[in-house]
């Protein structure tokens, strides 16, 4: 595209030669008039000069001879003088023309550059700031005219770039929250399509982006539960919170959904906003402490229970029978070392679960603590005629206090050894891979269904209630495994069939 400059040269060069070719046509078109004038003048003069020559010759000549030489000579003089004459004007045009019109050019195209060069620059500029380029600057030069346009243009430049400036690092601030944001957020238009969803929103719904974008909110599959929320906020367009229980992905989630209508300027109202808060786990350690408490007092309660009633009744009377006595004082004793477990448990329990608790880790070898811990439980072993097998090939070195993973490994066998029948054995096994010794404890016992699996590390929850009690336990060594397993940096799991019997793996790193 020609430039303001080329396009105004191109107009005033086009004008002025048609200017100058009418003139010249003009001066043609004049040059018979022109000549007459002069043929005139000249016949006139050669007459004379002819009439001077004939008197001084004394020649007589008549009257038509007179005018038939007047006539030959000035016909012989006209048209060779009018064929010079015509020469040398259009030459001298010709030549005056060009001369003309290269000086006028070159004048001309001087002073337009001179004075249109800013405005092409301060156009080409604007057209940059239009594309977006806010970088692009104007030359501000010595024309007092074009000073005031180039720096406005300039200034103008410089304020969108510090807009774009501060609107880019809103929006990366703004993204980055909203990316960041522990919580679920949705943004939805007028007409119900999804304009904006975060990270969290798409990895708690299993979703991509372009699922989700642009869609309307009922067409992407969300719970029926969330859906009528959001139909509640359209039309009340009030802002709402609510606590909604809903599955995905086979799972249930405690959510509170907030709820808000998003008002633009002049009251124009674009949509609704939706933030979900995950209290899943809140809800969980709310249902935990309850259970907790309950499970505390009713722990509590039965040997307490005991101990009281059997005293008042030995208060009553019954120390005489001396059989009674001893047996009544045996139950006591019982219930009283039930009572003490159940508080050095709990103690343990909570020193552990303590901000700030460690584990004296150090290199040791997990063949030793095995052993110790069979050793430990084999007199509960005999007396359910039970058995070990053991599969140890080689020693096993990890990082790891040795102290704690002996109380693991008691508690696991324990465990192992309570839930199985009589004349049943119990398998310990020691391994590796590249990152963890592991510890593999498998019994022949009752087995825990599929859906339990996820509570056996809860504080006083029994697969098996009756079992557990009668044979004396908490319900706390699990959970005290589990974090005594968390505290190595390590992890725990469970492989369980009903009726066939349950492994536990334990894997505690090796650096």
């Amino acid at each position: 595209m020609k430039s303001m400059s080329n396009r105004l040269f191109l107009t005033f060069m086009l004008l002025l030669g048609t200017i100058l070719a009418v003139l010249m046509i003009v001066i043609g078109q004049l040059f018979p008039v022109y000549i007459e004038q002069y043929n005139e003048q000249a016949t006139t003069e050669i007459r004379a000069s002819m009439d001077q020559v004939i008197d001084e010759r004394k020649m007589d000549l008549t009257k038509e001879d007179q005018e038939a030489l007047y006539a030959a000579q000035a016909m012989e003089r006209d048209e060779s003088l009018l064929n010079y004459v015509r020469a040398r004007l259009y030459g001298v045009l010709a030549i005056l023309f060009t001369i003309t019109l290269i000086l006028i050019a070159i004048i001309s195209r001087y002073m337009i550059r001179n004075f249109t060069a800013p405005i092409d620059n301060v156009t080409e500029t604007a057209l940059e700031l239009a594309k977006g380029n806010y970088r692009a600057r104007a030359q501000e030069n010595e024309h007092e005219r074009m000073i005031p346009l180039s720096h406005s243009i300039n200034i103008l430049a410089r304020n969108l770039q510090d807009i774009t400036t501060i609107r880019e690092v809103e929006e990366e601030r703004l993204k980055t929250l909203i990316e960041n944001m522990g919580s679920s957020l949705m943004m939805i238009g007028r007409e119900g399509n999804i304009s904006i969803v975060n990270r969290v929103f798409l990895e708690r719904f299993g979703m991509q982006l372009d699922d989700v974008q642009g869609k309307v909110f009922r067409t992407i599959g969300l719970p029926k539960s969330l859906e009528q929320f959001i139909d509640h906020v359209f039309l009340t367009e009030m802002p709402y919170r609510q606590q909604i229980k809903m599955e995905v992905q086979q799972e249930l989630y405690n959510k509170e959904v907030y709820g808000a209508p998003v008002i633009g300027d002049h009251g124009r109202w674009l949509g609704v906003v939706i933030v979900m808060h995950d209290i899943t786990e809140l809800v969980r350690l709310e249902q935990i402490r309850k259970d907790f408490v309950a499970n505390v007092s009713h722990e509590l309660r039965t040997p307490i229970t005991s101990i009281k009633g059997f005293s008042e009744t030995l208060l009553d009377g019954a120390y005489k029978d001396e059989k009674m006595l001893i047996s009544f004082l045996e139950i006591i004793y019982k219930e009283s070392n039930r009572l003490q477990m159940l508080i050095q448990d709990l103690l343990e329990l909570s020193k552990i679960e303590q901000h700030g608790f460690t584990v004296n880790i150090m290199p040791m070898g997990l063949q030793d603590v095995l052993i110790r811990g069979a050793e430990l439980t084999a007199p509960r072993l005999d007396e359910k005629n039970m058995s070990f097998q053991v599969d140890i090939e080689r020693d096993v070195q990890v990082m790891g206090d040795a102290n704690r993973i002996i109380q693991i490994v008691t508690n696991l066998i324990t465990n192992a050894i309570t839930y199985s029948p009589e004349n049943t054995t119990v398998s310990i096994r020691l391994k590796e891979n590249e990152t963890h010794g592991i510890i593999e404890i498998e019994d022949q016992g009752i087995g825990i269904e599929k859906h339990e699996i996820a509570r056996v590390f809860e504080r006083f929850y029994r697969v098996d209630r009756a079992r557990s009690r009668n044979s004396g336990g908490t319900g706390l060594g699990l959970a005290i495994v589990k974090h005594l397993v968390e505290a190595h940096h390590g992890r725990i799991q469970v492989e369980s069939e009903v009726g066939i019997g349950t492994k536990m793996i334990v894997m505690i790193p090796k650096n």
